[in-house]
C-alpha cells in the first residue's frame, strides 16, 4: 500500500548495533550460481508451467514501452490488455450477484457479495490447465471518499459495515472463452468474499495465548476478519496465503499507549474510522484485539466452506505476504518481510515434510497443520555480504520470561520486540519477496526510507547503503555460508541486484545504478515459470512527476533479465495508481496482474464530488469513479508473454 510519508510507520525505537559502522558499505557481492539444478527441481512439482527439467533461462523480447503519462495502461505493441473484475463486479455467489452501482449506491451487504476495494497480490490456481481456473485476491484497503455515496460527508455504522465488507481476499472463478477473451464465470461454485467479520481459526504458538483472549472470544481462538491485505503467496499443498500488513490504522488507542501498543505503531485515533461504531476496534476498550492481526492468513480456494486460519507460528508483523521454498528433504521455507521503515525480514522452517494428498484428504488438508510447527528466523545482513538467520526461539539469548517473553506464544506476538532484542538488520520497507526458480536465489524489494539517516535514526548500512531512501532498491541472497546451501541454512550471502533512481539527479543517494528503464519505489517482485523476474513499482500520489522523480512517470511493471541486469518496460499504469501483483497460467500465455488506487489523492481520500479529478480508469464514464482492477495481458498472436 502506498502511504503518504506523513503516515509511514517507522515504530523502531531499538538501539541495538548497526552494520552501519562495518566498512565498505557499497560493496557488491557476486552470488554462487552452484546447486541451482537442484534447487529448480525443488520447485517443479508445484511452479506453474514448470518441467521436471526446467528450460533455460526465458530473456526478455519485447521492445520496452517509454514511460507513462496520463490517465490510461499501456503495453507493448502485439500485446493486448483488458479490465477484467473490477471493484463492485458480483464474485458470483451462488443466488447471489449484486450489480455495480456507479453512485456508490450499494449496501454494505451488496459489498459483501462484490468485489472489494483495491485489489493486490493475486494468484491463478488451475481448474482445466490455462483454459479455466481461480484468481484469489486480496482486497487491502479502502478509499471511503470513493465507497460512498457523500464520501465522508457523514459517518455511520452502515458506512463502517460497508467499509469492512470492501476488505479482505475475493476468490472469483474466471476461464478463456473461444474467442480468447477472458470472463468471469458466474455463479460459481468456488466464489467467495473473506471480509473483516468473516471467522479465522488461529493456529500455532499464539493459539488460546492470554494476549489474545478479548471478551468476545474468552477462548483467544476465533478472529473475525482480515483486513490490509497485501502480497500473497502459493503454497506447494494449493493453498493461498496473504499478510496482513497496516492494522495498525484500524484501531485508536486513545491517550495512554503502553511500550507494547507503541511499538506497534498503534496511534490514539485512527485512519479508518472504524471505532466509531465498532467498539472492536477501540483499543481502550479492547486492547489485545490488535494482537490478533498483523499474521499470515491460509485460505484453501478449492473449498469454499473452509475456514481460513492465522498461521502464528511465521510471527506477528505489518506483514506484506509470505513465499514458500521447499527444503531437499521437503519440508516448508517461508519468507516474509514488514512493510514499515526500519523492520525486519523473516523465514519460517516447518518442522514436518510436506505431506502428498491421500486417505480420502487433499493436499490441503493433509498439511493443514504443517505451518503450525516449525522455528521462525529473523535475519541480520552483515558487512562483506555475508548473513545470518537468527532464531526467536523462547528461552534462548534474550527471548526469556524476564525480558518480557513468558513463552513462545509471546515471542511471536511480539515478534518486532523479539528481533529488536536479537540484534536483526532494520531494513527499508522490506515489501514482496520472490524465489528464482532456476537458481533458489531469494529477492526482497525494499521499496523506501526516506528516514535513513535522519537524526536518531538509522544511517546507511551495507544492506540498506542510502540515506534518505527515495528510490529503495531490491536485495538478494542465496542460502548458505557459501551460497550454495538449502533454504534452511542459518547462513546465506547477499548483494544488490539494483539500486533504484535517476541518473540525472543531483544528489548522489538519488541516481541509482539501474541498468535500462528508469523506475522507483519497487514493490511488487514475481518470477515466472521462465526465469524472467518481474518487478512493479508504487511511488505515492506525494512523490510522482515532480523533483527527483520528474522523469519515471506512472508506476510501472518492468522485466529484468538476470543475465544482464538489464531492466525493461512492460506496462506503465494509469494516473496515480499502484501497479501491484501478477500471475500467469501454466502455459505462460495469459497474465494477470492488479491496478490499485487508480487516481490516488496526496491525502488516499478522494472527493466524490470531484471524482474524474485524477482518474476515472477503467471504465472512462464522464464524472465516473475510478476504480481498482484486475487486468487480462495476451499476446494478440497467442504467444508466451514476454517472448
Amino acid at each position: 500500500m502506498a502511504k503518504s510519508y506523513e503516515e509511514m510507520e517507522d515504530s523502531n525505537p531499538s538501539s541495538q548495533p548497526h552494520i552501519r559502522e562495518l566498512r565498505d558499505p557499497a560493496r557488491r557481492i557476486v552470488l554462487k550460481a552452484s546447486a541451482g539444478v537442484a534447487a529448480a527441481t525443488l520447485f517443479a512439482p508445484w511452479l506453474a508451467g514448470c518441467a521436471s527439467t526446467p528450460a533455460a533461462r526465458l530473456k526478455p523480447a519485447f521492445a520496452a514501452i517509454p514511460v507513462g503519462t496520463g490517465d490510461r495502461l499501456a503495453v507493448p505493441n502485439g500485446y493486448i490488455a483488458s479490465a477484467l473484475a473490477p471493484w463492485g463486479e458480483p464474485v458470483g455467489l451462488p443466488g447471489n450477484l449484486p450489480a455495480w452501482r456507479p453512485d456508490a449506491g450499494n449496501t454494505a451487504d451488496e459489498q459483501a457479495a462484490q468485489m472489494g476495494m483495491h485489489h493486490d497480490g493475486i494468484h491463478y490456481f488451475p481448474l482445466d490447465g490455462s483454459r479455466r481456473g481461480l484468481l484469489v485476491m486480496n482486497h487491502e484497503y479502502v478509499d471511503d471518499g470513493l465507497l460512498h455515496t457523500d464520501g465522508l460527508k457523514t459517518w455511520t455504522a452502515e458506512k463502517v459495515r460497508k467499509s469492512q465488507a470492501a476488505h479482505g481476499i475475493a476468490v472469483i472463478e474466471v476461464e478463456q472463452t473461444a474467442g480468447g477473451e477472458w470472463r468471469m464465470v458466474r455463479p460459481s461454485r468456488f466464489a467467495r468474499r473473506i471480509t473483516a467479520n468473516t471467522p479465522f481459526s488461529i493456529g500455532g504458538p499464539a493459539a488460546g495465548h492470554p494476549l489474545m483472549r478479548t471478551a468476545a472470544d474468552p477462548q483467544g481462538r476465533t478472529v473475525l476478519g482480515t483486513f490490509n491485505n497485501c502480497a500473497a503467496g502459493m503454497t506447494p499443498w494449493g493453498t493461498y496465503l496473504s499478510g496482513e500488513e497496516n492494522f495498525r490504522n484500524y484501531f485508536a488507542a486513545g491517550e495512554k499507549l503502553d511500550a507494547h501498543q507503541r511499538r506497534w505503531g498503534l496511534t490514539r485515533t485512527a485512519s479508518f474510522r472504524w471505532p466509531e461504531h465498532d467498539a472492536r476496534f477501540d483499543a481502550v476498550q479492547n486492547p489485545n484485539e490488535p494482537n490478533r492481526f498483523g499474521w499470515v492468513v491460509e485460505v484453501d480456494p478449492m473449498d469454499p466452506a473452509s475456514t481460513p486460519v492465522k498461521r502464528t507460528a511465521l510471527g506477528r508483523a505489518a506483514h506484506e505476504g509470505a513465499w514458500v521454498a521447499v527444503t531437499r528433504d521437503g519440508r516448508a521455507v517461508v519468507y516474509s518481510g514488514e512493510d514499515a521503515r526500519n523492520e525486519y525480514i523473516y523465514k519460517f522452517v516447518s518442522r514436518d515434510r510436506i505431506r502428498p494428498a491421500g486417505n480420502g484428504l487433499t493436499a490441503a488438508q493433509a498439511n493443514r497443520e504443517l505451518l503450525d510447527h516449525g522455528t521462525l528466523y529473523v535475519a541480520r545482513f552483515d558487512a562483506e555480504g555475508v548473513g545470518q538467520w537468527i532464531a526467536l526461539v523462547h528461552g534462548q539469548g534474550p527471548l526469556t520470561a524476564g525480558s518480557g517473553f513468558a513463552d513462545q506464544g509471546e515471542v511471536v506476538i511480539k515478534s518486532r520486540q523479539a528481533s529488536d532484542a536479537l540484534g536483526a538488520t532494520k531494513m527499508d520497507r522490506p515489501e514482496w519477496l520472490a524465489i528464482d526458480p532456476m537458481s533458489g536465489t531469494v529477492y526482497c524489494t525494499l521499496t523506501n526510507n526516506a528516514d535513513r539517516g535522519a537524526a536518531g535514526l538509522p544511517g546507511p548500512d551495507p544492506a540498506n547503503p542510502r540515506a534518505n531512501n527515495t528510490h529503495g532498491h531490491i536485495i538478494r541472497w542465496r542460502e548458505g555460508g557459501d551460497g550454495g546451501g538449502d533454504f534452511d541454512a542459518t547462513r546465506f550471502r547477499w548483494d544488490h541486484l539494483v539500486l533504484a533512481g535517476d541518473p540525472a539527479q543531483a544528489r548522489s543517494e538519488a541516481k541509482g545504478n539501474i541498468r535500462g528503464d528508469l523506475f522507483a519505489c519497487p514493490d511488487g517482485i514475481t518470477f515466472d515459470a521462465r526465469g524472467v523476474l518481474w518487478v512493479q513499482t508504487d511511488a505515492h500520489a506525494t512523490q510522482m512527476y515532480k523533483g527527483e522523480f520528474a522523469n519515471i512517470g506512472n508506476n510501472q511493471m518492468l522485466a529484468c533479465d538476470l543475465a544482464t541486469g538489464e531492466m525493461r518496460r512492460f506496462l506503465t499504469g494509469p494516473t496515480n495508481c499502484e501497479v501491484t501483483g501478477m500471475t500467469m497460467t501454466p502455459d505462460g500465455r495469459t497474465m494477470f496482474i492488479n491496478i490499485q488506487h487508480p487516481g490516488e489523492t496526496p491525502s488516499d481520500r478522494s472527493d466524490p464530488a470531484d471524482p474524474a479529478r485524477f482518474s476515472n480508469w477503467p471504465d472512462y464514464r464522464p464524472g465516473g469513479r475510478p476504480r481498482s482492477a484486475t487486468v487480462v495481458i495476451r499476446r494478440a498472436d497467442g504467444g508466451v508473454i514476454g517472448t
